[in-house]
């Protein structure tokens, strides 16, 4: 199944006919929390708003999208010209509204003009305008789909990023705490000289909490529950991406929880090293999360 991105353009004509002119269909999408639709028509198609909506809720799932109608006519600012019943059918209304209300003003040249370029049958335009709205519609799926593809690369390209540096991760530690196991009992050996010096807590016992530091100094600084844990949340995210559909969502809420890891990683960070490696973590996390936020 394919992962969708949120952004996306797509446009369609519907060739003109005989029966009314040709209908020109855009849509552009950016990303959005909830599926937020805004659709802009000429007033001789208002009546689609209904069916659009229906086809656009069931194309997409999430995204700002934007959908605009014009005909060709509309587009061309072109001015129709009044037939011949369309002005008999507006000099008998006007005739009639005057008759019932005599201070009634005759109609403008313009106000003719206006409700001839409207008036025509939309119902001519409503199958043109929907045929071009559902190719419009499968092109704008077609460009989400093309992102979504090229954001699924960036994101597993963080991903093995990311396994790469907790693997370089896990043999620093065990250095780490060798080093400074070494500092501890050097610090004993200092204790020890000063105890045969004449000091009153016993060699034996500087000794122990030497050593009793340098465990709990080892704890403090295990990140090896941090490492597993990030590990097990790149798997789902890996998994999820080659699974496809709806991701976006879950894939937000792993992003946070990868950046906690990384996170503590950097607090029991001990070495130049692990600093070094927690941060690159953090990079490439906010990197995945700028990408992710794009995901339906």
């Amino acid at each position: 199944m394919a992962v969708y991105s949120m952004t996306g353009y797509a446009s369609a004509a519907s060739e003109p006919g005989t029966t009314g002119p040709a209908v020109l269909v855009e849509a552009r999408s950016v990303n959005g929390r909830f599926l937020d639709l805004a659709l802009k028509l000429p007033e001789e198609l208002r009546g689609l708003e209904p069916a659009l909506r229906e086809r656009l809720t069931a194309a997409f799932r999430r995204g700002k999208i934007e959908l605009r109608m014009v005909t060709a006519r509309e587009a061309e600012a072109a001015w129709p010209t009044p037939s011949t019943e369309q002005l008999n059918r507006l000099a008998h209304l006007e005739s009639s509204v005057q008759a019932w209300l005599p201070k009634a003003r005759p109609l403008t040249v313009n106000e003719v003009m206006h409700w001839c370029r409207a008036g025509g049958a939309s119902e001519r335009l409503d199958e043109p305008a929907l045929a071009a709205a559902a190719m419009c519609i499968e092109g704008l799926r077609d460009a989400r789909s093309r992102e979504g593809a090229r954001l699924v690369a960036v994101l597993l390209e963080r991903v093995a990023r990311l396994r790469e540096l907790a693997a370089a991760a896990a043999p620093l530690v065990p250095a780490v705490v060798q080093r400074q196991q070494t500092r501890f009992l050097e610090r004993w050996q200092e204790a020890l000289a000063a105890a045969q010096a004449g000091a009153s807590i016993p060699a034996e016992a500087l000794r122990e909490r030497a050593l009793g530091e340098a465990a709990t100094f080892a704890l403090r600084i295990d990140v090896a529950e941090e490492l597993a844990r990030l590990g097990s949340h790149l798997s789902e995210i890996q998994r999820l991406l080659e699974a496809g559909g709806e991701v976006g969502k879950r894939l937000d809420f792993l992003i946070q929880e990868l950046l906690r890891e990384a996170n503590t990683l950097g607090s029991k960070s001990a070495a130049l090293e692990l600093t070094s490696i927690a941060v690159e973590m953090k990079v490439a996390i906010e990197q995945m999360r700028e990408q992710v936020q794009n995901l339906e």
